[in-house]
């Protein structure tokens, strides 16, 4: 899986963190029950921030500066756990820095961000790939199996909804953050969404409920797709909801107990389950295909990963972009 450096010393794997919030946390806890030998260097703008992390996860090096850990020979794999504001910034020093990235969701502020980003990955010929962990988990690729075999007949409707009650939280508000729903849980949503209906939408309808900074708290949108399709998606920062995926077909529908991180996904025939499928009893925290699936990818020599090429990427940018345009929500980066 891991690919050796030329000197064959010792095998590529060190993940390097730029950002000590709770992401980083998930993920130091997912490279712990990975292999703890991953768990290379953290880097924060506060060196005591990063320092602690550290000593709380066991990582061998804590840097106070970003380009000290980009600038590190040791670190193999960058991942990018700063809030959607400044993944640009963070990616492309990384990136010219000549270290591979698995940048958090969503990928950029926008589409012109995310293209440059993307760009620049190829000129520099260094890997990329956004780190939005449903794209990478076997259980979506299990539901896009039944799918394609049939199990529900012909899949018709599509429902997905992910809310959380994040209304009073800085990153939500702040325009400069890129705050609201779309980026933070719409993202979501819409990656469900494209992964089990595809790319052919002739028509969309949306709107939104703004908070009192112009971000987008309360979000509504139905795609109708070219066959007849429908998709109708939510997300909310101002409720709690039952997170589910309904995909309903002529013959059966298959309900998903959690698009965000999800656990189950059972096949319904005459309003009856029939199958239950369940994630792998071996799963940490469901990061940790997106970390082998990069790995992967590097070894091979490809510059992004097949689970979330960059078209796929650069597409749901796009669309979010034009829904914020159709909504009025800007980002002082826009």
């Amino acid at each position: 899986m891991f690919k050796k450096t030329n000197s064959n010393t010792r095998v590529m794997k060190n993940v390097g963190i730029i950002g000590a919030g709770w992401i980083a946390d998930k993920m130091a806890e997912t490279l712990t029950g990975l292999d703890p030998e991953m768990k290379y260097a953290i880097a924060s703008r506060d060196i005591r921030k990063a320092e602690a992390f550290a000593r709380q996860w066991g990582f061998r090096k804590a840097y106070g500066s970003y380009r000290e850990l980009v600038d590190d020979p040791e670190v193999d794999l960058v991942y990018v756990a700063t809030p959607h504001s400044h993944h640009f910034e963070h990616a492309s020093m990384a990136i010219n820095a000549g270290k591979p990235v698995l940048c958090e969701k969503a990928f950029t502020a926008n589409a012109r961000e995310a293209e440059q980003l993307l760009d620049l990955a190829h000129k520099k010929g260094v890997f990329i790939t956004e780190a939005i962990w449903t794209r990478y988990m076997p259980l979506s690729l299990k539901i896009k199996e039944l799918l394609d075999s049939g199990a529900i007949g012909e899949p018709r409707l599509l429902n997905a909804s992910l809310c959380y009650y994040m209304e009073f939280k800085e990153r939500i508000l702040r325009p400069d953050l890129c705050g609201g729903a779309l980026l933070d849980l719409g993202v979501y949503s819409l990656n469900f969404c494209r992964m089990f209906f595809g790319t052919d939408i002739v028509r969309t309808t949306s709107s939104c409920v703004k908070g009192k900074t112009g971000m987008d708290m309360h979000d509504m949108i139905s795609l109708e797709y070219g066959d007849g399709r429908i998709a109708n998606l939510q997300a909310s920062t101002l409720c709690l909801c039952g997170r589910i995926g309904q995909i309903c077909g002529s013959e059966g529908y298959i309900l998903v107990d959690n698009i965000n991180c999800p656990q189950s996904a059972t096949v319904f025939r005459d309003y009856k389950p029939v199958e239950k499928y369940r994630i792998p009893e071996t799963q940490i925290t469901g990061y940790e295909y997106q970390v082998t699936a990069s790995f992967d990818a590097i070894s091979k020599g490809l510059l992004e990963s097949p689970y979330m090429p960059h078209q796929e990427t650069l597409d749901i940018m796009k669309q979010m972009d034009g829904l914020r345009r159709e909504w009025g929500v800007v980002y002082p980066m826009d």
